[in-house]
């Protein structure tokens, strides 16, 4: 079985893509690393996925949100990725260009909120206008990683480019992504293109409602399409 190494989305950390992921790791006895954000975040994951890669026969990458498109590019670029297995994408955010991304606009929002505010500040007008779950979330994971460049790591994942359709195109190893209907940061139509895209690619929905306060099933989601995925590859029926 592969290592599973997943990132989490911005404002996120490592303990949130723990329980998102270790439970669908274990059902196919992988052992997981969650990667924690730092304020140089894409190089960074890049650099530690390489790192991780090198010693290790086979690995699955992924993770949420700006960890999904770092995986994806990751698997796309790196010499390494020939040891790869497959990529796990929960709520891809954009294609290409962030600019008029709904995700890169909200996390450089959020910046300026921190900044202008303080952190405390912005917490409580996050809370405010946010399901308990979620307030509850990104209230520890924010002051948690306030003081490890919290507001760098939101700037530089509102301006990193995401992998172009034609990129997606040349991903040949299993893609399985899990997106979210009512999820306002993270259309669903970005995960149907990358699905449309990318040769071996299976396109899972999971509801925000379901997978906020219960977050494996956003995990499960993605180990299921990437399963059919592989199933789909082995048989060499693209989609």
């Amino acid at each position: 079985m592969p290592t599973v190494i997943v990132m989490p989305g911005t404002g996120s950390d490592a303990d949130y893509v723990h329980r998102a992921f270790a439970p669908a790791a274990a059902s196919i006895g992988a052992r997981i690393i969650c990667l924690e954000p730092d304020a140089n975040l894409v190089e960074s994951y890049l650099t530690r996925l390489d790192s991780i890669a090198s010693g290790t026969d086979r690995v699955l990458v992924g993770g949420v949100s700006i960890g999904a498109l770092t995986a994806v590019r990751w698997a796309l670029e790196s010499p390494l990725a020939q040891r790869c297995d497959g990529v796990l994408a929960a709520l891809p955010p954009w294609s290409g260009d962030p600019a008029g991304s709904a995700a890169a606009w909200s996390a450089g929002t959020t910046a300026d909120s921190i900044e202008n505010q303080g952190i405390e500040r912005a917490v409580a007008t996050m809370v405010g206008g946010s399901p308990e779950w979620l307030g509850a979330e990104l209230s520890r994971s924010w002051r948690r990683l306030y003081p490890r460049g919290l507001v760098t790591q939101l700037r530089a994942a509102a301006s990193t480019s995401g992998p172009e359709l034609d990129d997606l195109a040349r991903l040949d190893v299993p893609l399985g992504i899990a997106v979210a209907p009512d999820d306002p940061l993270h259309p669903d139509d970005v995960g149907r293109a990358w699905a449309t895209a990318a040769p071996y690619a299976v396109l899972q929905e999971t509801r925000l409602t379901e997978f906020g306060p219960e977050e494996q099933r956003l995990g499960d989601s993605c180990l299921r399409a990437w399963q059919e995925a592989t199933r789909r590859r082995n048989l060499r029926s693209p989609r």
